[in-house]
């Protein structure tokens, strides 16, 4: 299985730190990405780490993986609740997908208790904070490198 983990991100995320730091914490993304990376080393991992605003690029993504990736971890922001077609693309892609939200998102809007995606995914974190996608690349590592990575 490839060791290559695509790590995407949704609408608004490029705002974080600066957008509610109340909900969502003051780490940015660079800071996310970072951390990223130093998980992904010391688990034998590569990672290619995205964000748009715009649907269509998280789609080609995800498409893109279907050739490459032992793995994603997505954090779709608001497209959680809306994307139907992130959701087939999701459902294109046989390794395992991880779903990561910041936020506890059953403790917020009703309408943020829906997941489009968690139709696909192997497995959801929410409410971690930033930690939530190291602590996704730590189980890929283990699914992908065996129970001793």
């Amino acid at each position: 299985m490839s060791k290559l983990i695509f790590i995407l991100n949704g609408p608004n995320l490029n705002l974080l730190g600066k957008r509610q730091p109340q909900i969502y914490g003051h780490e940015t993304l660079v800071d996310v990405e970072a951390d990223c990376r130093k998980t992904a080393a010391t688990r034998g991992l590569d990672i290619r780490f995205h964000q748009s605003n715009r649907e269509y690029e998280i789609i080609d993504w995800i498409h893109e993986a279907r050739d490459v990736a032992g793995g994603i971890v997505i954090n779709p922001g608001a497209f959680t609740h809306t994307s139907v077609a992130i959701l087939d693309a999701l459902n294109t892609f046989e390794p395992p997908v991880i779903e990561c939200h910041i936020s506890q998102v059953h403790k917020r809007e009703a309408f943020r208790h829906h997941s489009f995606v968690s139709h696909r995914a192997d497995a959801v974190l929410a409410g971690f904070g930033t930690q939530g996608y190291t602590l996704a690349l730590e189980r890929l590592a283990r699914l992908i490198n065996g129970p001793k990575a």
